[in-house]
């Protein structure tokens, strides 16, 4: 870089641009003055050359410059163009090849944090903060500090670690990115904005991050409110939406009016019209309704149902109360649940639920409420065309691009923490049939739900085949598979951490070892979750071969049982399609389904 020349400020000035100091002004080598009209320097500015043409719009290119614009202490890259600044632009550092036109103020001012290190309260709304929000937080770190860490000691442990890495990688001002578009916005203050983002319209956007990328770019819309923030590759925020302590994961999109509070959204999660507050809507958590409302719940493959409510002031001590939607559980329409409440994996909730009930030993089933009890129909949201569907959208919708995604997301429906909870889940419910061998319906009164008979067995029945399946498609070999470095215990619970499906002595392990120092970055974290992940298989085999063993109450695993298993696996995946067809089948009869929806479904169902 170099000073301006007598002629370049006289060129300037010609052209009706001033400065209080011309000597702060540094400028690049083949700088030429030319393309600089109406321009107030103040402060340090850096300028780079504007020596051709850009695209503002599909085939309509603009040569490069600054036009009535007011530049206070900023560096401004190669081929920008810059112009109708209302304000002023002040303290920023600025990319090439950006196009910042008809924009009202962008500024950074003492003390900014960009939306980084900011401690936000989820789940339970008036509760301490218990995550710190930074530009790569995936659904795992947060399921971590939010659920898995269990005393203050390990979540301040954490956040610590965290706060350390987000003061070592702020920037001390604001940076707007390569080839970055901000058009027609109001306010921008305090915000980064990464590399290939863009900007149309918005009113304002205020200690933010925009984190970026030239393979998955984030683009805020029009009329948008976005404060104390953080948005991440790949996703939209656009159409009105108005967020504050917020994160927007990675490819999601909030649009149409939907507004924010305190609350986390993850991995391919899209939220239109309604609101949440002090939410974690974990990957594929969806919502397009008006009338819905999430407020301190944790969902994961999740979609709501128009007029959902959930209500975290169920009495009068405040919003203190909180529920837990496992992986795949839905709300119907209408649906109405008073927390606390935890509904176990890929259940359906209906009407009014305010029993506080716990189904997590319950996957597939449906809760209905009916005045103030709560019944439960056990697993039979296995069978349905629904939930087959479901299962085999989500890996084929993930819009993140392959080679960089954060968040981990395991999409594996038959996997060991649902079938553990089924085998429990099951038990109980054959001994809730024992105790009660003439009762037409079970009260289950630590879990507050109300099972009928018949349905009881019939969910025993569902949840032996779903448990068969999961034999029959993990059990490779009589022996236990071997991996030398991994250890697994056979009787252990299991973690779901935002996707991440791991046993759950591993997360009280991972925790152990940040307090002890023995993992004392982020970095360190991240690569322990990875290496847990790559495991999985490991993890799902042995569990599939622990299992095997039980039924046989045995120590070894002949070649015989390894062949009525397999078989038993095969027969109940035949019931299981067959069943999902006849649901189909009993849609398209009732529900006016073209014949075409109808066979093109049971041809994907390959039976």
């Amino acid at each position: 870089m170099r000073s301006l020349t007598i002629d370049e400020i006289t060129i300037l000035e010609k052209n009706r641009c001033q400065a209080d100091d011309w000597t702060r002004i540094s400028v690049a080598e083949d700088f030429s003055p030319e393309t600089l009209y109406s321009v107030c320097f103040y402060g340090e500015v850096s300028l780079g050359v504007f020596d051709k043409q850009i695209m503002v719009e599909d085939g309509f290119l603009r040569h490069t410059g600054i036009r009535n614009a007011t530049l206070r202490d900023v560096s401004i890259g190669d081929n920008c163009l810059i112009e109708n600044i209302g304000n002023y632009i002040s303290r920023y550092d600025i990319a090439e090849e950006t196009i910042i036109t008809n924009v009202g103020t962008i500024a950074t001012t003492d003390g900014a944090t960009f939306g980084q290190g900011n401690r936000v309260a989820v789940l339970n709304e008036a509760g301490k903060p218990n995550v710190l929000l930074y530009d790569s937080l995936t659904s795992q770190m947060a399921s971590l500090m939010t659920r898995y860490a269990e005393t203050d000691v390990e979540r301040n442990a954490i956040m610590d670690i965290v706060a350390k890495h987000v003061a070592e990688h702020l920037p001390k001002r604001g940076t707007i990115g390569y080839r970055v578009k901000i058009t027609n916005t109001r306010e921008i203050v305090n915000t980064i904005v990464d590399d290939e983002c863009e900007i149309n319209g918005a009113s304002s956007i205020s200690e933010t991050t925009l984190k970026g990328s030239q393979e998955a770019s984030v683009f805020i819309g029009h009329d948008v409110i976005c404060e104390n923030s953080i948005v991440q590759p790949g996703a939209s925020v656009v159409e009105g939406a108005k967020l504050s302590n917020c994160l927007v994961g990675e490819a999601c999109h909030i649009g149409r009016g939907f507004s924010a509070e305190s609350s986390l959204f993850f991995a391919n999660s899209h939220m239109d019209n309604g609101e949440a507050c002090a939410a974690v809507c974990g990957p594929f958590s969806a919502s397009h309704h008006k009338a819905s409302l999430l407020i301190g719940v944790e969902m994961s493959f999740y979609n709501a149902g128009s007029a959902t409510n959930f209500s975290n002031h169920a009495y009068k001590m405040g919003p203190i109360h909180q529920g837990n939607l496992m992986r795949g559980a839905k709300t119907a329409s209408g649906a109405h649940l008073l927390l606390p409440a935890n509904i176990g994996p890929f259940s359906m909730c209906m009407g009014k639920i305010q029993s506080h009930p716990d189904t997590t030993l319950f996957p597939f089933s449906y809760v209905i409420g009916e005045g103030r009890e709560t019944w439960l129909v056990p697993a039979i949201n296995l069978a349905t065309a629904g939930t087959w569907r479901d299962i085999n959208k989500w890996p084929k919708r993930d819009k993140r691009p392959a080679d960089g995604r954060k968040s981990i997301v395991n999409t594996d429906w038959l996997n060991p923490m649902v079938v553990k909870l089924a085998l429990a889940g099951k038990d109980l419910l054959e001994k809730g049939l024992n105790e009660h061998p003439s009762a037409d319906t079970i009260t289950f009164d630590d879990f507050h739900i109300t099972v009928k008979r018949t349905s009881a067995q019939r969910g025993m029945k569902l949840y032996e085949d779903f448990v068969m399946m999961f034999l029959a498609e993990n059990l490779d070999d009589v022996s236990v598979p071997e991996d030398e470095s991994v250890i697994f215990y056979p009787e252990c619970s299991w973690a779901d951490m935002g996707g991440l499906i791991i046993p759950l002595y591993e997360v009280s392990d991972l925790c152990n070892n940040i307090l002890s120092g023995r993992i004392n970055t982020l970095e360190g974290m991240e690569q322990r979750m990875a290496q847990l992940h790559s495991n999985y298989s490991f993890y799902k085999k042995a569990f599939a071969h622990h299992i095997a063993l039980c039924i046989f109450d045995t120590d070894y695993l002949t070649a015989d049982q390894l062949a009525t298993l397999k078989a038993k696996g095969k027969d109940a995946k035949e019931r299981w399609l067959e069943a999902i067809k006849c649901d189909a089948e009993k849609e398209s009869k009732f529900c006016y389904v073209p014949e075409e929806t109808y066979c093109n479904f049971v041809k994907l169902l390959d039976i």
